[in-house]
This record gives C-alpha cells, sequence and structure tokens, in this order.
C-alpha cells in the first residue's frame, strides 16, 4: 500500500460497486450473446443524437465548453427552471461522489436503504461517512423509516431512488412529496430520479426547485439511451447547484458527450418511442418469465425484477447459469430481495436469446 495514502483512504478496501460485462467475458472468453445486465438502453440513443456527436467527434481536439452553458440553458428550460438550478456532471454517479466531497466530514450520518444502489454507498465510505441502512419494505424503499432513521442518527444525507433500483418498484409522487415535507431539518435528501423518463403518469413529485433539502438527479443514460456518453445533471437550490464549482473538474465533459446530450434532449419524438418499446418489452419480458414458472414484479423502469421463488443461493445459481449462456443479468444483493434476478429491456433479438436459454438456465440450477 503507498505510504502517501490517507489512513482512512488506506484502510479502504480495493473494490468497485459493480464487476462489468467486458471484465465477464474476458475472465470467459466467450462475448454475452444477451447483455441485458447493466439497464443500459438496447434501443439506442436519438438517430438526431448520433449525428451530433458524430459531428462533434471532429472538433475533439478542443476541450468541452467548461460551464455547459448551452447544456444548461436547454434542461432548464426543459424543466422549467432558471440555469442556476442545475449541474451537469459525468453521469449520475459523478455527482454523488462530489456532492459527498462536498458534503461529507469524517463521521458524519448518511441514510439509505439496505440493498439499494451501492455506488452512493461507495462514495460515503469514500468520504468517512456512516452508514445506516433501512429495509425495504416489501418490494419497496420505505420513506417513513428512512425519515426515522435521519432523525435518530442526525443525517446529513439521506439518499432515496424513485422508481428504484434494483426492484424496479416506484411510490406515487404524494408519497415522495409527503417524505420530503417530513425531512429533518439538517437532512438533505438525494433522490435519485435516473429512471423518472420510463415511470408511469403520477411517479415524479412536485418539488420547489429552491427547495433547501432536496437535490433530484436526472440521467442520460436510461430513455435518452447513452450510458457510455456519461452525462447527468442535478436539479436543485441554486446555491448548492454552484457549490459544484468548488470541486468539480471542470473540462470533464466532453465536447461530444455535451453535444449529444443536447440533441438528445431536444429529440422528445424519440424518447417517446423509446417508451413505447420500453412498454412492450416489460410485457414480453414479464410473458417469458410466467411461462417459465416465475413472478415478474411490477416495473417503472427499463428493467424487470424476476422473483425465481425461492432463495438468494437459487437465484445465484440462475444467474450463473445463464451467464454460462452468454446471457448478461445482474440480481439484488441483500436478502430477502436476493430471491430475485433483474433482468433489463432489451430488444426483440435480446428477448429470443433470453426466452431460449431462461429455461435451460432454471433445469440447471434446480438440478445444482
Amino acid at each position: 500500500m503507498s505510504r502517501f495514502l490517507t489512513p482512512h483512504a488506506a484502510s479502504l478496501p480495493s473494490t468497485v460497486p459493480f464487476t462489468g460485462p467486458e471484465a465477464l467475458e474476458r475472465r470467459s472468453a466467450t462475448p454475452f450473446r444477451a447483455r441485458l445486465g447493466a439497464n443500459e438502453s438496447l434501443f439506442g440513443p436519438s438517430p438526431k443524437a448520433i449525428a451530433a456527436m458524430q459531428a462533434a467527434a471532429s472538433r475533439a481536439w478542443m476541450y468541452g465548453d467548461p460551464e455547459n452553458h448551452d447544456l444548461k440553458q436547454a434542461l432548464a428550460a426543459h424543466h422549467g427552471v432558471t440555469p442556476g438550478h442545475i449541474a451537469i456532471g459525468p453521469g449520475i454517479d459523478g455527482l454523488l461522489g462530489l456532492l459527498c466531497r462536498l458534503v461529507l466530514e469524517p463521521g458524519d450520518a448518511v441514510v439509505t436503504s439496505l440493498g439499494a444502489y451501492p455506488t452512493f454507498n461507495f462514495h460515503v465510505a469514500g468520504y468517512g461517512g456512516v452508514l445506516t441502512r433501512v429495509p425495504y419494505l416489501g418490494d419497496h424503499e420505505d420513506p417513513e423509516a428512512l425519515i426515522a432513521a435521519a432523525r435518530s442518527t442526525g443525517a446529513k444525507l439521506m439518499y432515496c431512488a424513485n422508481p428504484d433500483n434494483p426492484m424496479g418498484s416506484h411510490h406515487p409522487a404524494a408519497v415522495i412529496e409527503a417524505m420530503v415535507a417530513a425531512l429533518p431539518e439538517k437532512t438533505l435528501l438525494i433522490l435519485d430520479e435516473a429512471y423518472a423518463d420510463l415511470a408511469p403518469p403520477g411517479s415524479v413529485p412536485t418539488i420547489p426547485a429552491d427547495h433547501p433539502q432536496v437535490i433530484r438527479m436526472r440521467t442520460f443514460s436510461k430513455g435518452y439511451g447513452m450510458a457510455g456518453a456519461r452525462v447527468g445533471y442535478a436539479i436543485t437550490n441554486p446555491d448548492l447547484a454552484l457549490a459544484f464549482d468548488k470541486v468539480r473538474d471542470h473540462f470533464g465533459m466532453g465536447r461530444i458527450s455535451q453535444a449529444g446530450a443536447l440533441a438528445a434532449l431536444a429529440d422528445q419524438d424519440w424518447l417517446c418511442r423509446v417508451q413505447e418499446r420500453v412498454i412492450k418489452a416489460r410485457a414480453r419480458l414479464g410473458e417469458i418469465a410466467t411461462a417459465n414458472g416465475l413472478r415478474p414484479l411490477p416495473s417503472a423502469t427499463n428493467f424487470v425484477t424476476i422473483d425465481c421463488g425461492r432463495d438468494g443461493d437459487h437465484a445465484r445459481r440462475v444467474l450463473t447459469e445463464l451467464g454460462k449462456l452468454g446471457v448478461f443479468i445482474r440480481m439484488p444483493g441483500v436478502a430477502p430481495m436476493d430471491r430475485c434476478i433483474r433482468i433489463s429491456l432489451g430488444d426483440d433479438a435480446a428477448l429470443d436469446v433470453l426466452e431460449e436459454c431462461l429455461p435451460q438456465a432454471l433445469s440447471a440450477a434446480s438440478a445444482g
């Protein structure tokens, strides 16, 4: 271990929250037939976004605009806020890291759900925060329990995703609005809305952009199909949004990504078509699961979490057997949610592969 690391950094494990499909392919020396584990959009970006990125590629010798001016203006108009309410960064993951850097000191209390998105926990640990994890209530995050934990610990940060990953569930807007109204005075709520573009009507709460205790995270990775471009943004009060300028990499957003996001945002017709394809793919994936004796959980996202009907060991065997057959999926990591597997929505070709392989994987998992 390098002698230059801080004691806290030296104490952290050398891990990452997710093992990428590329790493799994290298280990097996075999490419996946269907990439259905990372909640990417197999429907792809808007053709207009692709064209904009191709055009910007010839100008990749230049840094991107360090102020993200044009994209901020467009996002502000899209959401009915001012550009001062917007902070832009390299995906929600990057923004979560920056926020933890801005807000947390070693020993600060942080509340999240047990089994929720692990990258947030990774950043909290990196800055010395102390996590309290609240169990899910059934297949949903539990807003009342999160609030109670924030009160009892004096939490500086509280994380909640709506819709949720890894379960795909969601709360109606009124439930989230009630949670915001009940926030302890010293707690900042991170509302992760990565899947909001794909959620059913009535899911997105009405929260004033100037609210001093809420920061909403959005992304171009899901509905807009640009996970590889790494474009995320936050909507929050101008004081907090401006604070990101204190610590962010001012040239962290590349010119190609900025151009793609700007064109994608302008092409809402494409997003509507993706939303329609998501609904159809959810239905087909549910039919595949049901035909194999499994229970698909209601989804408000671009994936479906499927109850395998037994315990976590069995679900892990199913995941492993699908991997052997060339189908990349993931699963929740915490009991009792680990009785499930999580499968991203795909195009017809990918779902054809899943339909072929799932019965074989279930048979092998049961035999094992």
